[in-house]
């Protein structure tokens, strides 16, 4: 039997028909989904920025529904449940983005620090730590860094958390875009001191004023443990030098260093290093350690009225009326209650972040949480 050719050249155009119509009705069905995802996805940014949140939600699921494949839907939404504090679902999406193996390198990375976020924000550290930790060598490396920095010192990790602001300081863009921990890594280095015997401490508040020579806090703490082991002289020198590489932070040891210069024998030299601090920058507790090295009682009074002189101050007053006879003595143990109780919130310290007040200077804020923001002058000289 021969093989009619006629019937293949008939039937090629055939064939050839069927697969346009084909192709035309895929395109056709593309079309139209491909119009209903980005209508559904208008519609929810429209909705999204008139503050209805509900209703983008609404909007972007339709769109994740008729466009799965399309990662940037899935990060809208996403972002969108973490905002209204639905961390659970957020969760669930970005986890959904990691699983998939079809998405951009860029976008995993994305999808990752998404995640961690939505782990911070349900206040999941664990989770968010083992997240951030993934983002190390990733444009997200330096964010993470940053939030595992909040992380360690929210839970008081001083180790982790130096280890951390190590890298970020030494990172190629520190400089330009971070700015510098070092002062960051004295505190924590000071933190660690305090929970550790006298050598092991002296050893950490040592690294701590090489790596911020700047930063008063490991000087005042070295002096505070020379002290303690009797070594005034070397507590003496460590308090005057905090007036050289920090003037401001002087009121907050003035009446140490009084202390101290009276214990080792060095006066002279605080008088002299107080006296030039004073008069460059009046200061509350510069005037009582001055009070304290005058050559007697009078003679420290009269300093607070010199004070008053210059300006008013009703810390300066009670100081002074507590060493002065009244006409009535007898009444005053009274008055001078009455004047204890009204200068005290005056006494205190305000950060200059959050205005929590304290009656201790704070270099790490229990309100706010914030570094050196509270100023080392009290409540009455701000």
């Amino acid at each position: 039997m021969e093989f009619d050719l006629s019937w293949i050249l008939l039937g090629l155009p055939l064939a050839f028909g069927l697969g346009w119509a084909a192709s035309r009705f895929d395109l056709r069905q593309l079309r139209i989904e491909n119009r209903q995802a980005p209508k559904a996805y208008f519609k929810g940014l429209n909705y999204l920025l008139n503050e209805q949140q509900d209703k983008a939600i609404d909007a972007f699921i339709e769109a994740v529904q008729n466009d799965p494949d399309t990662s940037e839907l899935h990060f809208a939404l996403g972002n969108l449940f973490r905002r209204r504090g639905e961390y659970e679902r957020a969760v669930r999406v970005h986890e959904h983005l990691l699983s998939r193996g079809d998405i951009a390198r860029s976008d995993h990375e994305r999808a990752q620090h998404a995640l961690a976020l939505d782990y911070l924000k349900a206040g999941l550290l664990d989770r968010a730590e083992d997240a951030l930790q993934k983002l190390e060598g990733t444009p997200f490396e330096a964010e993470s860094r940053l939030a595992l920095l909040a992380i360690y010192e929210r839970s008081r990790d001083w180790a982790r958390a130096t280890e951390v602001a190590e890298r970020l300081n030494t990172s190629p863009t520190a400089t330009t875009t971070q700015g510098d921990f070092s002062t960051r890594m004295a505190h924590y280095l000071c933190e660690q001191a305090r929970q550790l015997d006298a050598p092991s401490a002296a050893a950490l508040l040592d690294q701590a004023m090489q790596t911020a020579p700047q930063a008063p806090r490991p000087r005042i703490d070295r002096a505070a443990l020379h002290t303690q082991q009797g070594a005034h002289a070397e507590a003496t020198r460590l308090l005057l030098s905090v007036a050289e590489v920090a003037p401001s932070a002087l009121p907050l040891v003035a009446r140490r260093l009084a202390d101290s210069a009276t214990a080792s024998g060095h006066r002279d030299k605080a008088l002299d290093v107080l006296h030039e601090s004073y008069t460059a920058h009046p200061a509350l507790d510069v005037l009582d350690a001055l009070a304290v090295l005058a050559p007697d009682a009078d003679a420290g009074r009269a300093l607070y009225v010199r004070h008053l002189e210059r300006e008013p101050s009703l810390v300066a007053a009670a100081q002074w009326i507590a060493g002065e006879k009244l006409e009535h003595e007898q009444f005053h143990p009274q008055v001078q209650r009455a004047l204890d109780h009204a200068v005290k919130p005056l006494k205190r310290y305000r950060c200059a972040a959050c205005g929590f007040e304290a009656v201790q200077h704070f270099w790490h804020c229990p309100g706010c949480q914030a570094w050196d923001s509270y100023p080392q002058r009290r409540v009455e000289e701000l």
